[in-house]
């Protein structure tokens, strides 16, 4: 069962997702009213897919039961009428959906997937199989486990890459066995295709621009 004065638990997969979040003067002292009393907030980084999610939540579960938590962090569009930088959600919690409506997240169906989807040919054909409106590989995971013990759970995410967009690389193929990005195999595929460089640095800026917008979005509900 949720214990409503327990913190809020933040979880991002990757540690380009959370920093901006992180940085925000009161990332750990945010008081969100929740109708009982005043609650902190916790971030976890859990690293990328289902096994790095599970065992990760799991001990943060064991140390600390938390009021409720948020899943969170990049997503790619499946929906062609997603924009980036758009604010998605998914939740069973009644509570939790208005609140998140009402801040202007909207509300949408997501895929977990079990690798990296980079190109739009594959979002289509996603998008077609699974009705899903965007991708992402951990929201599921915490979810279950969350749904498993009673908690609140939110998935909130961000638009990071359009329908319609497909990556500079394929970074399925640049990550370890551990999904790692592999800074070897990166650098020997731009010496290999040096042109990728300039489509790189943008889909750069246009992540790191995401998680801002998210983290801004999270501490407005996180303040509200």
């Amino acid at each position: 069962m949720s214990n409503m004065a327990g913190p809020i638990l933040v979880c991002f997969a990757m540690p380009v997702e959370a920093r901006p979040f992180q940085k925000l003067p009161g990332a750990r002292s945010f008081q969100r009213r929740t109708g009982f009393q005043p609650v902190g907030v916790e971030v976890l980084v859990t690293g990328m897919g289902r096994r790095h999610t599970e065992r990760a939540l799991r001990a943060a579960l064991a140390a600390e039961t938390p009021s409720c938590v948020l899943t969170c962090g990049l997503a790619g569009g499946l929906d062609p009428s997603l924009k980036l930088n758009d604010i998605v959600c998914e939740t069973a919690d009644p509570a939790l959906a208005e609140c998140l409506r009402a801040m202007g997240a909207r509300p949408v169906r997501f895929h977990c997937a079990d690798r990296m989807v980079v190109m739009r040919e594959e979002k289509a054909a996603l998008r077609e199989q699974t009705g899903a409106d965007a991708v992402e590989m951990e929201s599921r995971w915490v979810q279950e486990l969350c749904r498993a013990r009673d908690l609140s759970c939110a998935t909130v995410r961000v638009i990071s890459d359009t329908a319609d967009e497909t990556m500079p690389l394929d970074f399925n193929t640049l990550t370890t066995s551990d999904l790692k990005m592999n800074y070897a195999k990166l650098g020997l595929a731009l010496v290999r295709a040096p042109g990728k460089v300039p489509a790189l640095l943008r889909l750069q800026r246009q992540t790191q621009t995401a998680a801002h917008t998210l983290a801004a979005f999270l501490e407005r509900f996180l303040e509200d």
